[in-house]
């Protein structure tokens, strides 16, 4: 009996000590801090799920952030270049401003130069004819000479002929300066150019033109006056002539405001004279150089008819 009690007791101060060992993770039930938490109850599985969908909510911002600041450093870039590109482009266009404008003046000194060249041909063609006609005159002079000789009278004589011819064209030169004076008198250069302008917006262009040669010859604005003469050339529909002053006028000063005529002008001339080559590049310059001005629409329409 006594030892029945003893076993009895011993079971009963046991049994705690048996059941805490066999569930030694009791105390971890509910601990949502626990990587692995059980035992939850209904709201405690709501508020680890919501901690787990907060977490993936962090990690997806923070991705995004991450994306959106290479976004933006790509996109400081790209603005970098296009404003580079920006800067490039401006710079084509200057340049190409200038390359138009030195190809127009060169076009126009190319023009003057073969102009000169044929003319300076032409007189040298004719100098050496008049050399060689010469020179059978002194052939024939000199076989004459072998014949004969000359005396002192007949020299003296050839001496005084040459005295009257000298003197005859001094007269014809004092004549010619004396008409000069006459037309125009002690007027001005100034009082000249305006007259001269008066007379072309009459269309008396025979004294307009004598008007801009004489301030030609003084020197007075000499582009202005080529341009005018030009003008006249122009309307008078001598337009090989025309060509000429006006490419004279450009040489001189090709920045001048009626420039835009002068270019049209002088186009339209070669297109007449046969020159479509030359016609079709100066149509082309003032549409570049001249977009949207009237002269700009006349070239597109002439340069479409060549077409």
């Amino acid at each position: 009996m006594k030892r029945s009690f003893l076993v009895t007791s011993f079971f009963v101060a046991f049994l705690p000590f048996s059941l805490l060992s066999a569930e030694p993770s009791a105390f971890g039930a509910g601990d949502l801090s626990n990587p692995k938490p059980y035992g939850l109850t209904t709201g405690e599985e709501v508020v680890l799920q919501n901690k787990k969908n907060l977490r993936k909510v962090v990690l997806t911002t923070n991705d995004q952030a991450s994306k959106v600041d290479s976004l933006r450093e790509r996109i400081d870039g790209l603005q970098t270049i296009i404003e580079g590109l920006s800067r490039k482009s401006q710079e084509n266009k200057f340049r190409l401003k200038q390359l138009e404008d030195k190809n127009t003046k060169q076009l126009l000194d190319s023009n003057e130069y073969e102009k000169r060249l044929s003319e300076v041909t032409q007189t040298n063609s004719e100098n050496i004819k008049n050399l060689t006609s010469t020179l059978s005159e002194l052939s024939l002079l000199l076989d004459n000479i072998n014949k004969t000789y000359v005396t002192k009278d007949d020299f003296n004589s050839l001496v005084n002929e040459f005295n009257k011819f000298k003197s005859l064209v001094v007269k014809e030169l004092k004549k010619t300066s004396a008409v000069t004076k006459s037309t125009f008198g002690s007027k001005s250069n100034a009082q000249i150019a305006k007259d001269s302008y008066a007379y072309y917006k009459k269309k008396y262009y025979t004294k307009a033109i004598k008007g801009y040669n004489y301030l030609i010859d003084k020197n007075y604005k000499p582009a202005y006056s080529h341009y005018m003469i030009g003008e006249m050339k122009y309307r008078r529909k001598n337009y090989a002539e025309a060509i000429a002053y006006f490419k004279k006028s450009a040489s001189l000063y090709s920045k001048a405001s009626y420039m835009p005529y002068l270019m049209l002008h002088a186009a339209r001339s070669m297109q007449l004279t046969g020159d479509n080559k030359n016609a079709k590049s100066f149509y082309k310059a003032i549409i570049a150089k001249y977009a949207g001005s009237s002269q700009a629409k006349s070239a597109k329409k002439y340069l479409s008819l060549m077409k």
